[in-house]
């Protein structure tokens, strides 16, 4: 079983939009587990205080590495890694979604205010992951992403087995145009290649509409596949 164990200081958040659809469906066979841990329980003093002023002056407030590392520690030492969602940490790409998918779980921390206390990512070793060059309020819409892309990798969650091997970031590359009935909308209509019943043109159809979706989006996936492939098998750019 996928186990996840969540610091928060609202818990209330948890499972949100993972108690629906194919995640909720999963997490009630007991593919998955969700812990969450208050952090505020760990809080000192009759109000539970969570934070205090940054060392060194400046604005907001930082979450203390005492109170952090006492809830952290509550949690069952295993092998899952501990990851703080923070806007600074290693972009969180499929590859290791596809690598957490494969492990017992992960153990994610929700930072708030201004940051979390040094001390404690360096103490407890906290692997610090982000899911966009933007800033949330707080880890936890983070820790439901990160946990939604592991969750349906999950063997049984989808429907379908090849849906997790053919789409986006697969293969370094963006998916191609998806399209389904009417055949005419608006007067577009779909492809003639995907209604000829020739698989291998199709194929090689939407092996071509991958590539120049993603020299013309993302040319920084697209350097990537291509150094990958070397120069003999280097794709030809895409008009």
């Amino acid at each position: 079983m996928w186990r996840a164990s969540v610091l928060t200081i609202f818990p209330d958040m948890f499972p949100g939009p993972l108690g629906t659809s194919l995640a909720g469906k999963a997490l009630a066979a007991g593919t998955w587990a969700l812990e969450t841990i208050d952090i505020r329980n760990f809080g000192i003093g009759v109000h539970r205080t969570v934070d205090d002023t940054p060392a060194g002056g400046g604005p907001g407030m930082v979450m203390k590495a005492d109170v952090l590392a006492n809830a952290i520690d509550s949690v069952a030492a295993d092998t899952r890694p501990r990851i703080l969602l923070s806007p600074r940490g290693t972009p969180l790409t499929q590859a290791r979604v596809k690598d957490l998918a494969r492990g017992p779980g992960a153990i994610l921390v929700c930072g708030r205010f201004e940051g979390v206390d040094e001390r404690v990512i360096e103490a407890r070793a906290l692997e610090e992951i982000s899911v966009g060059d933007y800033v949330l309020s707080g880890g936890e819409i983070a820790a439901l992403v990160l946990m939604d892309a592991c969750i349906r990798l999950l063997p049984g969650v989808m429907g379908h087995e090849a849906s997790g091997q053919d789409e986006s970031f697969s293969d370094g590359l963006l998916e191609y145009p998806q399209f389904t009935r009417p055949q005419v909308f608006e007067g577009r209509p779909i492809p003639e290649v995907l209604i000829s019943g020739d698989h291998a043109k199709v194929a090689a159809w939407r092996r071509e509409q991958a590539e120049k979706l993603t020299q013309s989006r993302r040319g920084d996936l697209w350097t990537a596949f291509s150094d990958r492939l070397g120069p003999a098998k280097k794709p030809p750019a895409k008009g």
